[in-house]
């Protein structure tokens, strides 16, 4: 086996789903049943959709998607609104920025996909089977797995593990890695319930309100299930509270006062409890080993980028483990995954924590809430600083409306010509490295150079590479190398370049 992935959630399916379309033998073993049955991490970014599509999954996953969103900061439903972060009629528009979609999909259903697909695309994925302990070499990783209906313990070699098992994960504990943060924020009561509130939620649209009312804190959200809705509400254990304070009847009159339908009768489908928290490690990898999604960086949901970044981490794992397992880099380009990864997850869990506080917990307000950054900003203009960019500065953000082409940051999305049909930049990435030009004095690199013309004009000033330069993009659409203008030997420039960033 190539690859062992522990734990089949977001980022561990992701990871899994991408080696296997690399042709990667890899392994997935997860210690639940399934994959997750309740409609949590609902939404995914235009940059996640852009990753989906390279997956073969884009339309599957939008099938599971409602519409926009509504979010709202309000004492109820029906009561007073304290902000309104995306009104009724707002849309979020990023069509230039990016040719997919928003996702609107809940993870009880994203989960799913990512699975069959991995599934079809040749990857093992077991469930039941969880982890006992692991060991690891200089040529790979000894895990001993407990299938647990039968109780039999078997043993597995790997040449990488990839964990994302987590937060309670034993991968992250067992590697000795420990965990700073602003740590747990606040327990929650999470009430997942049927009942028709036509109404009283935006029709067609995912419907989020943080609810601060006079008689609890919490949040309410719809679903992609029809009538299937969440309401969360914030216990308190050191005041001796705890989730026993919370039978049936009682969630029912906080959904009647959170919903405004004093004779609501709602069908209650589970109530389970949860901790909201803000944790790192201080780490993201270790020899062979690999932490991804939660097992990573536990982010407060105040925002929707935990199950993004979760998928994210495992593409991105997932294209350099693959590079280096078929002989196409060096080890060290792996080094890159902590050096790109672990800032991006701290600027998520920083912006994340802010939400929270402007959204549920304004009496935490002080000097020391760090400053979020603007989503579509974390999204599309937030730079990989890394062995595996060749960087001109160390500028970290930049607005993406306004794209330099500068190495590290995202190749921007330009409509080109090619072959005489319209497409996107974006679509020419994932498939390997790519080498953006207008001129065909640099074809012969060694890396893919399709045959542009830019009808828009807009190519060669939002890549900064003129009519003659170019812009060498790795196979996650970000921008390693570029030079302003054609250089003397294009093909020798290209292979040193690649050299460097592949650790070749």
């Amino acid at each position: 086996m190539q690859v062992l992935v522990v734990g089949a959630g977001l980022g561990g399916l992701s990871a899994t789903l991408f080696l296997a379309r690399q042709g990667i033998r890899v392994l997935g073993v997860a210690k639940h049943a399934h994959t997750a049955v309740h409609p949590k991490a609902t939404g995914q970014t235009p940059r996640t959709m852009e990753m989906m599509r390279l997956g073969g999954v884009e339309d599957a996953v939008m099938a599971g998607s409602v519409g926009g969103i509504v979010i709202k900061v309000a004492e109820s439903l029906k009561g007073r609104v304290f902000q309104t972060i995306v009104p009724d009629e707002g849309e979020f528009d990023l069509s230039a920025l990016s040719p997919a979609p928003f996702g609107m999909a809940s993870q009880d259903h994203v989960e799913p996909v990512l699975l069959d697909r991995a599934r079809e695309l040749g990857a093992e994925v077991r469930f039941r089977t969880e982890l006992v302990s692991f060991t690891q070499d200089d040529t790979g990783v000894t895990a001993r797995l407990l299938d647990l209906p039968t109780g039999r313990i078997g043993t597995v070699r790997a040449d990488y593990l990839v964990a994302a098992d987590g937060h309670r994960g034993k991968v992250r504990e067992g590697l000795g890695i420990e965990r700073h943060g602003r740590g747990s924020l606040s327990h929650h009561i999470g009430v997942v319930f049927d009942a028709d509130l036509t109404g009283h939620t935006a029709p067609d649209k995912t419907t989020l309100y943080y609810l601060q009312n006079p008689a609890f804190t919490g949040a309410f959200v719809t679903t992609n299930t029809e009538r299937r809705n969440v309401l969360t509400v914030e216990y308190h254990p050191e005041r001796g509270e705890s989730a026993a304070d919370y039978p049936e009847q009682r969630c029912v009159e906080l959904l009647r006062t959170a919903t405004d339908v004093p004779d609501l009768e709602p069908k209650i489908v589970d109530i389970a409890r949860w901790e909201m928290a803000a944790w790192m490690a201080d780490r993201f990898s270790s020899g062979r080993v690999f932490l991804v999604g939660d097992a990573a960086k536990v982010t407060p949901p105040t925002g929707g980028l935990g199950g993004n970044t979760a998928v994210q981490d495992g593409y991105d794992i997932a294209w350099k483990l693959a590079a280096v397992l078929k002989g196409e880099a060096g080890p060290g380009l792996l080094a890159s995954y902590d050096q790109e990864r672990r800032p991006y997850a701290q600027a998520v869990v920083d912006t994340s924590y802010h939400n929270y506080v402007e959204r549920l917990a304004p009496q935490l307000k002080g000097p020391d809430v760090p400053e979020g950054i603007d989503p579509v900003e974390l999204g599309f203009g937030f730079r990989c600083l890394s062995g595996a960019v060749l960087a001109e500065d160390d500028d970290v953000l930049e607005n993406p409306y306004e794209p330099s082409g500068r190495a590290g940051f995202r190749a921007p999305h330009v409509v080109v010509e090619r072959g005489g049909e319209q497409v996107s930049t974006v679509d020419l990435f994932g498939h390997g490295w790519v080498l953006v030009t207008l001129d065909p004095a640099w074809s012969g690199c060694g890396v893919e150079v399709p045959a542009l013309t830019d009808p828009s004009g807009q190519l060669a000033a939002k890549y900064g590479i003129g009519e003659r330069g170019a812009s060498l993009v790795r196979p996650d659409g970000v921008v390693a190398w570029r030079s302003p203008d054609l250089v003397i030997d294009p093909a020798a420039s290209v292979r040193r370049v690649l050299a460097v960033v592949l650790d070749r």
